[in-house]
């Protein structure tokens, strides 16, 4: 049976939280959201400083977690800033919302698009699409429930198979495809409506920086790997995204960059002929199973750590005695997102996730300030750079992305709202009713 520890072994290198930052930010993203970004923007300078722009923003927004993972290493990562923040009810509503809706969603989806790929290369039957999607969630639960270094080490493996893909296919852009003869027009201005429909789009593409905090308490020597891991593996994701855009535009005009469903399939059969889809999937396939390896690998951490402050089930605090892990808390993620898929309903909160984890950053960000006025005298090993002008330029885009997202997609904004105003009453129902564990 596991123990009740409360202390997850520091067996987590600078290399590991390396590939959990880039593991978990690029995805499918790069892939697929181009054709957005290209129809709003009109150029191809405005199509790169939109994506420069967003990954700028994301790059604030890791700092700030850098100097809160510094000054505060813990198992749980978000959820401890929070609690130390805002008090137990503002670190139960991180958990809340994680677990309903953010990080128990994603690894559905995740597990759905993976099955989706394998049928480039044979064709899945309708029967069997939900058993192969739960399998894949069965399979990372195991590796990441068998000890840390072993997800470690899956993490790692995947993310330099997926960094490998996407650099083969800018080098083929260059050296072996041919650049296309149109000569884009010079365009427009694009609107600050446009602007913002594409800026969304890339923010979303950068995405599962803030997932390393969540094995903060795993990492050695926190106080420099951290800000390492975080600062060099989101300027990788930014100079990579640029690379990839840069091979599209030279082999696409952004005529057809707009119009492609699949721009990055597309540019790489220009590149390398038919075999150039075959090498999309495999490495769309890499960049799936690594954010989907990454979901076990940290989420989880956060269930642990609210657990040990008699917030969440007893037993989610449990480390197994033998592989050093959450070992509940990780089936526990992997149980829930089962059941999501085979019910359907992973669809409707991927739906509402995004506006909960950018709330989530919002009041993150904002804890960077009140923990400067509350608690002077914490050691920082790291103070975020710029302070306070960056953190307010990213507060200032999370304000305008939950507006905007309220604006226009006002059903699934308030749904998600919902739900999370809905841990305030459940927060104070659990302190009433629990027990405190002995």
């Amino acid at each position: 049976m596991p123990t009740s520890n409360s202390e997850l072994p520091r067996t987590l290198g600078f290399t590991d939280a390396l590939s959990i930052v880039i593991g978990c930010t690029i995805g499918g993203g790069i892939f697929l959201v181009p054709n957005l970004i290209a129809q709003n923007a009109g150029s191809a300078s405005a199509m790169f400083g939109i994506w420069i722009a967003a990954g700028v923003v994301s790059f604030f927004g890791a700092l700030a977690c850098a100097e809160l993972g510094a000054a505060l290493p813990a198992t749980g990562g978000q959820y401890v800033f929070l609690r130390e923040m805002y008090g137990p009810l503002g670190g139960f509503l991180c958990g809340w919302t994680n677990f309903l809706i953010s990080r128990s969603s994603q690894p559905a989806w995740l597990a759905v698009v993976f099955t989706m790929y394998l049928g480039y290369f044979h064709a899945v039957p309708a029967v069997a699409q939900k058993p192969i999607s739960v399998a894949a969630l069965a399979l990372f639960t195991y590796i990441n429930y068998r000890g840390v270094s072993l997800g470690a080490w899956v993490q790692k493996g995947f993310t330099a198979a997926k960094l490998v893909g996407i650099l083969a296919i800018a080098a083929g852009a260059f050296f072996v495809g041919h650049a296309h003869a149109e000569v884009n027009a010079s365009a427009p201005l694009p609107s600050m409506s446009s602007v913002g429909v594409a800026l969304i789009a890339c923010l979303l593409a950068y995405d599962g920086w803030v997932q390393m905090s969540f094995v903060a308490g795993e990492i050695r020597d926190p106080s420099r790997n951290i800000l390492r891991a975080l600062a060099i593996g989101m300027t990788a994701v930014i100079a990579v995204y640029l690379l990839a855009n840069i091979a599209y535009v030279r082999v696409m005009s952004m005529r057809e960059i707009a119009a492609s469903q699949h721009v990055g399939a597309d540019a790489a059969e220009r590149i390398f002929g038919s075999m150039g889809g075959t090498l999309v999937a495999l490495v769309i396939l890499c960049s799936i199973v690594g954010t989907l390896n990454g979901c076990f690998l940290t989420s989880p951490r956060l269930y642990f750590a609210q657990a040990h402050d008699d917030l969440f089930f007893s037993a989610f605090g449990k480390m197994h005695p033998r592989f050093k892990t959450p070992g509940v808390a990780i089936v526990a993620q992997g149980v829930w997102a089962a059941v999501l898929i085979v019910t359907g309903s992973y669809e409707t909160l991927v739906d509402y996730a995004m506006f909960a984890i950018w709330a989530s950053y919002l009041f993150m960000i904002a804890g960077v300030f009140v923990l400067r006025r509350t608690r002077p005298d914490l050691p920082r090993p790291y103070k975020m750079w710029g302070y306070p002008v960056t953190p307010a330029i990213f507060l200032g885009i999370a304000l305008w992305f939950l507006g905007n997202t309220l604006v226009t997609r006002p059903g699934p904004a308030l749904a998600a709202l919902g739900l999370i105003v809905a841990g305030v009453p459940a927060y104070f129902l659990w302190r009433k009713f629990s027990a405190p564990r002995p």
